[in-house]
């Protein structure tokens, strides 16, 4: 599987698809890379006149990366099909925020696999702003379940 075949199966679109490319992945590990758009809609009211980027929308930055992104890598010889009849349903724990996101700004999301076994799986995750500094990281769990999969 391609990091872009990765991204195509994503069950997000714009406006709310956060993730631009896929840039490394293995069974224990993912990196993946978004820019944070000026026009998007959410910086015309949060925060008026200095926007930041929400921090609900970095965790869904992070998850669309670091959880969803790697489950479909590790389901990828299940035919597994997000798009179709299929439930993820994630939990973050220990989410902290130690620099803001500007408009404009690429950021880099790294993840690394803690456990994953009967479509749960649980990661350490991380944002990167373009400088290598940690602005965001959580430990993150969730559960990616086809409609019609038997686990």
């Amino acid at each position: 599987m391609t990091h872009q075949e990765i991204v195509q199966k994503l069950p997000y679109g714009p406006p709310f698809l956060f993730v631009d490319r896929i840039t490394e992945v293995s069974q224990k590990h993912i990196k993946g890379e978004y820019m944070f758009k000026d026009t998007s809609d959410f910086y015309k009211g949060h925060f008026v006149n200095f926007p930041v980027t929400p921090g609900v929308i970095l965790i869904e930055c992070m998850m669309q990366i670091g959880l969803v992104s790697l489950g479909i890598y590790l389901l990828r010889d299940k035919n597994f099909d997000l798009k179709s009849n299929a439930t993820v349903a994630v939990v973050e724990h220990q989410a902290r925020f130690l620099k803001p996101v500007f408009p404009n700004e690429n950021v880099t999301v790294v993840s690394d696999l803690e456990y994953f076994r009967f479509h749960k799986l649980k990661s350490q995750v991380k944002m990167l702003n373009a400088a290598g500094e940690v602005v965001c990281q959580g430990v993150f769990s969730g559960i990616l379940k086809p409609g019609d999969a038997k686990s």
